[in-house]
């Protein structure tokens, strides 16, 4: 696979055909060069996925949310969402419901297959103190597991719950998972999220497979 060795993509390289190419609703756009992992890369933030079937990388910081990766070992496609409530009203990528099925979709559009898919699933952690009666962490975790059990698509590692924040870094080529546990700081960012997706609520360890530390 070439790299990029700049941060300023070359004339005809990945990263400007991605950012030069037309976006789907909810598909994610924040596209960089990562210097840490020296490899393509975009970020997905709350209510957006990304397919592709390439080892570029898929990046997403995580509180409350769900992180899904799917990858199909057949088609050698895969795919990450971020999502920050099981369901609500409307098509949304921040609803569970709906970001799973469009983040299947989208992997079968590129020749996947529901029964070839596999799961690596991130988040869920009870970031903000005082939040663990929302139970927004343990239920976006809860709902995740049943779906992809109704869907009889294994999950194969996991890394949820607990207090910590999380980043991961997905590749959707070789299906490799990575995710660093974060410093319960509180960071600002995923604060607001949790807050967003805590009012929301209001009525109206990892497993086998091949998961990463970095």
């Amino acid at each position: 696979m070439a790299l990029i060795s700049s941060n300023t993509p070359a004339a005809g390289s990945r990263l400007e055909r991605l950012k030069g190419a037309p976006r789907k609703p909810g598909e994610a756009s924040f596209f960089f060069y990562d210097a840490h992992f020296k490899n393509d890369a975009v970020k997905i933030l709350p209510g957006e996925y990304f397919v592709h079937d390439e080892d570029m990388l898929i990046m997403t910081t995580l509180g409350s949310c769900i992180a899904a990766c799917l990858w199909d070992r057949n088609a050698k496609v895969g795919g990450m969402n971020h999502f920050m409530l099981p369901d609500g009203a409307g098509d949304s990528g921040r609803y569970g419901s709906y970001a799973m099925e469009l983040l299947i979709n989208e992997m079968m559009k590129r020749g996947a297959n529901r029964m070839t898919m596999e799961a690596k699933v991130f988040g869920g952690g009870q970031v903000i103190s005082g939040m663990n009666t929302m139970n927004v962490g343990e239920r976006n975790t809860s709902f995740v597991i049943d779906y992809l059990k109704t869907e009889r698509i294994p999950i194969v590692s996991k890394d949820v719950l607990d207090i910590y924040p999380r980043k991961v870094c997905f590749l959707p080529g070789s299906g490799k998972a990575m995710v660093k546990r974060l410093a319960p700081a509180h960071p600002e960012a995923l604060v607001q999220q949790d807050r967003i997706a805590a009012q929301k609520a209001l009525p109206a360890a990892t497993g086998g497979g091949s998961v990463d530390l970095f």
